[in-house]
């Protein structure tokens, strides 16, 4: 009898973990809409379709410029001589 009600509660948090993972990944899975805004012209008063809003796609493998540029800024910070404090 331990034993069935051991076997039940497993199954039965199996059954919630089960749900909960498929409603995040369902949560992580869903595309972002992408709004693409109009943009007028001086030359034209007829908006056209800004093509900022949906950029080219990169290879995810390969690091952004800025984020390249943050990091060697924080490395030469973190390498710079800091100064010694003398104890008295």
């Amino acid at each position: 009898m331990r034993g069935a009600f051991g076997l039940i509660g497993l199954l039965a948090t199996l059954v919630m973990v089960g749900f909960l993972a498929r409603q995040q990944l369902k949560a992580v899975q869903a595309p972002l809409p992408i709004v693409a805004m109009p943009v007028t012209t001086p030359s034209s008063s007829l908006p056209v379709e800004s093509t900022t809003a949906n950029p080219a796609p990169r290879d995810p493998s390969q690091p952004s410029p800025q984020i390249q540029q943050q990091m060697k800024q924080a490395l030469e910070g973190a390498m710079q001589a800091r100064p010694v404090r003398e104890e008295q």
